[in-house]
């Protein structure tokens, strides 16, 4: 008797689901997620481990795209950091490449094994001094100035946690939005950062501080423009636009005015936020279990000196 064996047959919603994750991977991380960096050694938690609010923040990919794209948008509007970005960065040519390595550094800060993850930040030290120049007002820059570290994390955390805010199920309390900040300020610490703000009560009053700094040059109204029209494919730029729409919806008001966009409240709160909301739920529903996430708990879990991971 020949033995024979069944194939088992995914049904129509998991190859929609296996078909969304696939694209969404590719958007966001390019065609190698690089398990290594997350599947050993065993028994290490990483800068931060699986309990901390760092990994539950971002876990989520729909806040972690529109707090991405929103920390983008407040990021060029400091002349010095803007500056860099225009004289020295890529992101003209190659805005998928430029996600791709900044979702990387993320992630591997992230979930990364502290090897990793360490390995990804001093790369990063490595480079910024190589990053310097003269902004077009006259003022000096360069990429490693402690003061310009501060505001690149500051923006970057405050839109990442407020992503998360307005597209999780279940939101943060005012004591865990606290320690996310004072966990993530490990990173910016160690790329040199100083005086990083740990708390709301620290990011308010540090954003309140460099306010008076802040204003839109040519470079910041291209990244915008990049935004609205980023994408591989009309499907790829229809999602996108959605998340820019909404990554718009929660910048500070004088923000949006610095930048120029006048779109009205009825819109970003009845429209904008409601369909990047239920794009959010269905990046959820693709993303699943994130498998870069599996492998790091895997490894957070494992039994040192084993190979479980």
């Amino acid at each position: 008797m020949t033995a024979t064996s069944t194939a088992v047959r995914s049904t129509p919603m998991e190859l929609l689901r296996e078909h969304l994750l696939a694209q969404i991977n590719a958007t966001v991380h390019g065609p190698d997620l690089h398990l290594e960096r997350y599947d050993r050694p065993a028994g290490d938690p990483g800068l931060f481990g699986p309990s901390s609010v760092v990994w539950r923040v971002h876990a989520h990919p729909a806040g972690m795209l529109v707090g991405g794209f929103a920390a983008l948008l407040l990021q060029s509007l400091h002349p010095l950091a803007m500056a860099g970005v225009d004289h020295h960065s890529d992101f003209r040519d190659d805005p998928t490449g430029r996600l791709h390595r900044t979702a990387r550094f993320v992630t591997t800060t992230t979930l990364g094994s502290t090897e990793a993850a360490r390995g990804a930040i001093a790369a990063v030290r490595r480079i910024h001094p190589h990053i310097r120049g003269t902004a077009d007002d006259g003022r000096p820059y360069r990429a490693d100035d402690p003061a310009l570290l501060t505001w690149v994390h500051t923006a970057e955390v405050a839109c990442f946690l407020t992503g998360y805010q307005t597209f999780a199920a279940e939101r943060l309390t005012p004591a865990e939005c606290d320690s996310y900040l004072a966990e993530y300020a490990l990173v910016a610490e160690l790329l040199g950062a100083t005086g990083v703000p740990a708390s709301r009560a620290g990011v308010r009053s540090y954003l309140a501080g460099v306010r008076p700094d802040l204003r839109a040059v040519p470079a910041a109204f291209e990244v915008l423009r990049l935004l609205r029209t980023f994408g591989r494919s009309p499907r790829e730029r229809l999602a996108v636009r959605v998340l820019t729409n909404a990554a718009l919806a929660v910048l500070p008001p004088w923000a949006r005015a610095e930048l120029g966009v006048r779109r009205p409240a009825v819109v970003r709160s009845g429209w904008d936020l409601p369909l990047a909301r239920a794009l959010g739920r269905v990046m959820v529903w693709a993303c699943g279990p994130s498998q870069i996430r599996a492998a790091a708990v895997r490894r957070a879990a494992a039994v040192p000196g084993s190979d479980a991971a």
